[in-house]
């Protein structure tokens, strides 16, 4: 038996809005992996004196849901202001759609996310975050923790894939319990310098793999 999807989701499956990709985006982010099958990638246009989304675009890969929350989601947030946008549900999302099945909600918790942490990169890129807080070991782990290790579908804090976190002097140095050479080292090193680049007191982004 096939899940049973509403119309409105088969609508924005087939139709998707705002799909595509944003040159010199004001932010971005991305949540999942196409290694374990859902990912969304979400690029932000801002109003700099409005703090308005002008535009909006998504990139997915994964299932007839991911696409279609990763649409409305964008339909949702597009010309709101990022503290409207903030506020956006997973449930919203689904909502929206006139419902998801249970096995596919993680689809709208993935969407949201997304918008979120791009939202959160913008804030921390424009000097927007309140009560600033120096990065420190925690908060780079918090953001590790929505990074998946592609060989295991677990984030890459539990699947012990990092192994140690130095920050000093707005240094990160990321240590990786990977081989340089492993077919999935520059994906990851890619997705880990993207999650911590964006912090404001953030200088550069040092990933160590091991020696092979």
């Amino acid at each position: 038996m096939g899940i049973p999807y509403s119309q409105k989701v088969i609508e924005h499956f087939v139709n998707p809005r705002n799909v595509g990709k944003i040159e010199n985006p004001d932010a971005k982010a991305t949540e999942g992996s196409p290694a374990c099958g859902d990912m969304v990638r979400i690029y932000l246009k801002i109003d700099e004196k409005t703090k308005r989304i002008e535009d909006i675009k998504f990139e997915s890969y994964g299932c007839a849901s991911n696409i279609a929350t990763a649409s409305i989601t964008t339909e949702l947030a597009k010309g709101k202001t990022i503290d409207e946008a903030k506020k956006i549900t997973w449930k919203e999302a689904a909502d929206a759609l006139g419902g998801l099945p249970p096995v596919k909600v993680h689809c709208a918790v993935l969407a949201v996310d997304a918008l979120k942490t791009a939202i959160e990169n913008y804030e921390n890129q424009h000097g927007l975050i309140v009560n600033k807080k120096p990065t420190d070991e925690k908060k780079v782990r918090e953001r590790l923790e929505h990074v998946i290790d592609p060989r295991t579908g677990l984030d890459v804090i539990r699947s012990k894939l990092v192994q140690e976190i130095d920050v000093k002097d707005g240094i990160v140095t990321i240590k990786v319990d990977m081989e340089k050479e492993h077919q999935f080292a520059g994906n990851v090193e890619s997705e880990l310098k993207e999650r911590i680049e964006p912090l404001w007191d953030v200088k550069e982004v040092r990933v160590v793999f091991n020696k092979s």
